[in-house]
């Protein structure tokens, strides 16, 4: 829907002077979604949230993770999307484990993500729990994110790999509203080399630092959010290639200390949608 003359004048205003206690990064600050229809505003790394949903603590099939951090909202389509992977893992007798989602009202977090503000990113672990056992508050605060891989040995690690999760890795790629999972690339090099003839859905499995002991689906763009800003496209074939091999040997060469990875000299502030001053300050979204 068009946005009207009136509500175009007003988030420049809302740019143009926030009030004090709104001038810094405060997204975090936020406890409750702004209500009204759903809306994704911005990109993955500079956006925001309206209308957003909380996902339950617990489910069939999942248990969220660190829920101090009020992080466990989303657009619909990320939570059908876990509630249906839910259901997928208790049929086959495991709980998946979710971390951070977004904020209330998306946005920047304080630490954590330079993505995940606008309520189609998630974390899911890659530890699970049986289909039966809940966590305590307590442990969902408290147990350890450990990595699946060995990484100065180049490979994964086989006492907290198993094939169930290379499963569950494509039970969430195979749904069509993925746009692409974040996996380490010695995670994504074992499992090119693990798969048969059936390669497809590795195109979305994408390589990236970190990421060893959880993996980070990103959904895309949903038909109701005019203003969200799309990904480039995924390039071509399965992933399984000459670069893949050079960055898993690059991750196993930092963990050996041969190699020093290049981070950037500086990370910079995102710079927001206009409509998401509207979003923090609490005017519904046209």
């Amino acid at each position: 829907m068009a946005m009207t003359t009136i509500t175009i004048a007003l988030l420049l205003i809302l740019t143009l002077w926030l009030p004090p206690a709104l001038a810094g990064n405060t997204w975090g600050e936020v406890d409750a979604a702004l209500p009204g229809r759903p809306q994704v505003i911005g990109f993955y790394s500079a956006g925001c949230l309206s209308g957003a949903t909380m996902l339950p603590l617990q489910g069939e099939g999942f248990q969220v993770m660190r829920p101090s951090r009020n992080r466990f909202y989303g657009h619909p389509s990320l939570i059908a999307f876990l509630q249906a992977l839910g259901r997928q893992e208790a049929a086959r007798g495991e709980r998946i484990l979710i971390g951070d989602m977004a904020q209330p009202r998306g946005g920047p977090m304080a630490f954590g993500h330079g993505s995940h503000q606008s309520g189609l990113d998630v974390d899911i672990w890659f530890a699970q729990a049986p289909r039966g056992q809940i966590l305590s508050f307590r442990e969902t605060e408290t147990l350890p994110m450990l990595p699946v891989i060995d990484a100065t040995a180049g490979r994964l690690n086989p006492t907290r790999w198993s094939p169930r999760l290379r499963d569950t890795l494509k039970l969430a790629a195979d749904n069509p509203v993925v746009e692409r999972i974040f996996v380490n690339p010695i995670i994504k090099q074992a499992v090119c080399h693990s798969e048969g003839a059936e390669r497809t859905w590795l195109r979305k499995l994408r390589p990236w630092w970190g990421h060893d002991e959880h993996f980070h689906v990103r959904l895309r763009c949903p038909a109701d959010s005019p203003l969200c800003e799309p990904q480039k496209p995924l390039p071509p074939g399965d992933g399984c290639d000459e670069d893949l091999d050079r960055w898993a040997w690059e991750v196993q060469q930092i963990a050996l200390g041969l190699r020093t990875r290049q981070m950037p000299l500086e990370r910079r502030e995102p710079v927001l949608p206009t409509t998401c001053a509207a979003v923090l300050n609490g005017y519904p979204v046209q």
